[in-house]
C-alpha cells in the first residue's frame, strides 16, 4: 500500500502525484503547489489508498483541496482534507455522492457510458492495494464544500495567485485554475493529451467548443492535465484545433 503513490517534482516545485496501478481511464493527476503562505492540492485522485497514510506530508500546512469536476478519479481523496473547493456547479453531485466503481460494467452503466463504445476493462486497478483489498467495497460518499468557487475567482497562496475559469463541457462544472504569471494552467478533464469524452449525459459539446475556443486564445505557457504528463501550449492549439475541427 505504501508504493500505492508517486511523485515527480518539476522545477517550479510542483509536485505531480500519479496511481500507476490505477487503469488509464482513471488514473489521474493530483497536483501538488506550495505555497508562501498556504499549499495548494488541485483534485484528489481515485481514493483507493488514504493519502493522508500514504503521503502525510501533503496535509503538513492545511492545504487547500479544488476539484476540477465530479468524476470519481478527481475526487475520491475529497474527505481527507479540511479545506475542499470546487465550482458551484459541481457542487449538488458531490454533495450527494457521485458515481462510482471499480468494475467497468458497473461504471459504465452509472456514468451513461454508450454501449456502442469499446468495453471498459472487467477491473479498472492493474494490481490490489493490498492482497485481501475488495474493489467491490470501493464507494465515495457524498462531498460537501467548504468553498463553492466562480469564474474569474482568485487563489492566493502567498507568493502565487491563479484564477479560476470555469470551462464547462465535459461537465457542467468542469474548472482550471491559471497562474498568470507563470503561464501555467491546471486544466482537470477541460484539456489532455488524448481523446477528450464528450459523450456522456452530462456532457455538451457546443459548450466544450466555446471552452477549449477560450483556452486557445488566452497566453498559456505550460499545461497540467488531470491526466498524462504536462505539455507545452503549442500541443494545447493543436489539441483544440483539431477538436474544433472535428466537431465543427
Amino acid at each position: 500500500m505504501g508504493h500505492w503513490y508517486e511523485q515527480r517534482e518539476s522545477a517550479g516545485g510542483v509536485v505531480r502525484i500519479t496511481e500507476p496501478k490505477v487503469r488509464a481511464l482513471l488514473s489521474a493527476n493530483v497536483w501538488w503547489l506550495r505555497g508562501a503562505d498556504r499549499d495548494l492540492v488541485v483534485d484528489a485522485g481515485l481514493g483507493v489508498v488514504p493519502l493522508r497514510a500514504a503521503l502525510p506530508q501533503l496535509f503538513a500546512r492545511d492545504p487547500l483541496l479544488v476539484l476540477t469536476h465530479a468524476h470519481l478519479d478527481h475526487v475520491g481523496g475529497a474527505p481527507e482534507f479540511r479545506s475542499r473547493a470546487a465550482h458551484a456547479a459541481a457542487a449538488e453531485l458531490l454533495g450527494r455522492g457521485v458515481p462510482a466503481s471499480l468494475y467497468g460494467a458497473e461504471l459504465s452503466r452509472q456514468l451513461g457510458i454508450p454501449a456502442d463504445g469499446a468495453p471498459l476493462p472487467e477491473l479498472l486497478l492493474k494490481a490490489l492495494p493490498y492482497p485481501d483489498y475488495d474493489p467491490a467495497t470501493y464507494r465515495i460518499g457524498p462531498i460537501t464544500l467548504t468553498q463553492h468557487l466562480h469564474d474569474g475567482d482568485r487563489i492566493d497562496l502567498g507568493d502565487r495567485s491563479l484564477t479560476v475559469l470555469h470551462l464547462p463541457g465535459h461537465t457542467p462544472g468542469c474548472l482550471a485554475l491559471l497562474d498568470e504569471h507563470t503561464g501555467e494552467l491546471y486544466s482537470g478533464d477541460v484539456i489532455y493529451d488524448g481523446d477528450l469524452i464528450d459523450d456522456l449525459p452530462e456532457s455538451d459539446i457546443p459548450t466544450y467548443r466555446r471552452s477549449l475556443q477560450l483556452l486557445a486564445d488566452l497566453d498559456i505557457a505550460l499545461i497540467h492535465p488531470g491526466h498524462g504528463p504536462s505539455f507545452p501550449a503549442t500541443r494545447l492549439r493543436e489539441l483544440t484545433a483539431a477538436y474544433l475541427r472535428a466537431t465543427d
